[in-house]
């Protein structure tokens, strides 16, 4: 197998792996399967408005706010459905290049820091990561364990969506196919404010008319109301 890069000096090779990390990584039918962004998607769908996203109601789903104890402000959204949990953050993006491709690789590397294992995988929104991670146990807990889980990203126009599956849909194909498509539901408010690459997308709670007003909780322990019926 001959080596594309051999005989392109060392500077070429840097400015070619620099440009993989600038691209896009989307499916190709993104802007009408998802996730949306706010210009795509249609305004007469019953959303529920978490600021930076919206998500469609459905029978089973539960959300949870993860709040930064700090400063009170909702950093993430956590969706339970089909045995597992997605946990879902808009970031701001350049309009032209992407972030996934870089900051998969960071996830990567502080993963492995940490004492656990990654692989990479393409899977239904392109290369993914699917990783082993080691759970911190406080002291009196049972012995230390891992935990799976898969890595997903999106880069949209001036926005990158990010996920982190757990639970069923990790193995399972069944529920795999059902987190991947609420995952594809979520509609990413970018809005028109300057805002650095990276910064998070302000989130914030839902109205009480939803039917649930979920309470502010730490990050990872807030509580599930149900979405749909």
């Amino acid at each position: 197998m001959t080596d594309e890069n051999a005989n392109q000096p060392d500077d070429a090779v840097a400015d070619d792996a620099e440009h993989v990390l600038d691209a896009k990584s989307a499916p190709d039918d993104r802007a009408d399967e998802g996730p949306l962004d706010e210009t795509e998607a249609n305004p007469v769908r019953p959303y529920v408005d978490l600021g930076g996203i919206k998500v469609l109601p459905r029978e089973g789903l539960h959300l949870r706010l993860e709040v930064a104890e700090g400063t009170q402000q909702v950093v993430a959204i956590g969706l339970d459905f089909a045995e597992s949990s997605l946990q879902v953050q808009p970031f701001a993006a350049p309009r032209s290049s992407g972030l996934w491709h870089e900051i998969r690789t960071t996830i990567g590397e502080q993963i492995e820091r940490q004492g656990g294992t990654t692989r990479l995988a393409d899977g239904p929104f392109g290369p993914e990561l699917h990783a082993v991670i080691p759970v911190v146990q406080q002291p009196g807990q049972p012995a230390a364990s891992t935990r799976e889980a898969r890595f997903i990203g999106v880069d949209g126009p001036r926005w990158f969506l990010r996920g982190v599956i757990t639970g069923r849909a990790v193995t399972d194909p069944e529920a795999a196919a059902a987190v991947e498509d609420l995952f594809r539901s979520v509609v990413v408010v970018r809005g028109s404010s300057p805002m650095p690459p990276r910064d998070l997308i302000p989130l914030k709670m839902p109205a009480a008319q939803v039917g649930t007003t979920p309470g502010a909780a730490p990050a990872g322990e807030s509580p599930a109301p149900a979405l749909g019926a």
